[in-house]
C-alpha cells in the first residue's frame, strides 16, 4: 500500500514541523519576566464567566423595565400589533377607500 505509507510520512512530517516550530515559542527571552502559569479556573472565569455575565446583564436590561411596568414577557403572551412606522395610528381604517370605479385610492396602483 504505497498510498498509505505516503499519507503516513506526510502526516508525520507535518506533525514534526509543528512540534519543532513550537519549541522556540515556549522560550522566554532574557530580561523578560517568567509569568506564573494560569489556573484552569481563571481561564474558565475569563473565557466563559465574563461573557455569560454580560449576556445575563443585557437580558436583565431588556426584561426588567417591562416587568416593572407589569407587562408579561413570556413568548407568545403579548398581543401582536401591526407595526407601520410613520403610518396611520389606527391601522388601515384611516386610509381612503375607493370612491368609485375610476378612483385611484387604495390598492397598489400608485404612480411616482
Amino acid at each position: 500500500m504505497p498510498g498509505s505509507r505516503r499519507l503516513l510520512s506526510v502526516t508525520a512530517l507535518a506533525a514534526g514541523l509543528v512540534v519543532a516550530g513550537a519549541g522556540p515559542a515556549s522560550a522566554v527571552p532574557e530580561g523578560w519576566s517568567d509569568p506564573e502559569p494560569v489556573s484552569g479556573l481563571t481561564v474558565l472565569v475569563l473565557l466563559v464567566g465574563i461573557p455569560l455575565g454580560l449576556v445575563v446583564l443585557v437580558a436583565l436590561m431588556v426584561y426588567v423595565p417591562a416587568l416593572v411596568r407589569g407587562e408579561r414577557v413570556a413568548p407568545g403572551s403579548g398581543r401582536i400589533e401591526e407595526l407601520w412606522i410613520g403610518g396611520p395610528r389606527s391601522g388601515t381604517k384611516q386610509l381612503a377607500g375607493p370612491d368609485g370605479d375610476d378612483s385611484q385610492a387604495g390598492g397598489a396602483r400608485g404612480t411616482w
